[in-house]
């Protein structure tokens, strides 16, 4: 599903899980959510966030998803959700784009790109 005026390929994604998948209880004995992810507009927003998190005992995860920079997290009822930085579209190389998931190093990325970046401009999912 896209936004209007958006220039994301997507929004908000719905999946199937498929005939390869374990039977779910999601809906029947667990809640029916897998996933949701939010995006921050500045490295410095998902370092702020990512602390909260933390100090909470929420934070569970970090990935340098090469074109994306995530934090994963579990509310109170263990459902994960992901808060994400987006590197704008004129950063992106070659070498991002094969990254296939490694530890996050916000202090590096910070370094690399600035606190206070706008990410995801000119990008589509």
């Amino acid at each position: 599903m896209q936004a209007p005026g958006s220039s994301n390929d997507h929004d908000l994604g719905l999946f199937e899980i498929g005939d390869g998948a374990a039977p779910s209880t999601a809906g029947r004995q667990t809640v029916g959510m897998y996933h949701i992810a939010w995006e921050v507009d500045s490295l410095q927003e998902l370092g702020r966030i990512g602390q909260a998190l933390a100090d909470q005992g929420a934070l569970v995860g970090a990935t340098n998803h090469g074109t994306a920079k995530s934090l994963y997290a579990q509310d109170p009822d263990g459902l994960e959700f992901e808060v994400q930085w987006l590197l704008p579209a004129a950063s992106i190389t070659a070498e991002d784009r094969a990254i296939q998931g490694l530890p996050l190093n916000l202090v590096s990325e910070i370094e690399r790109f600035g606190a206070t970046t706008q990410g995801g401009v000119g990008v589509s999912h």
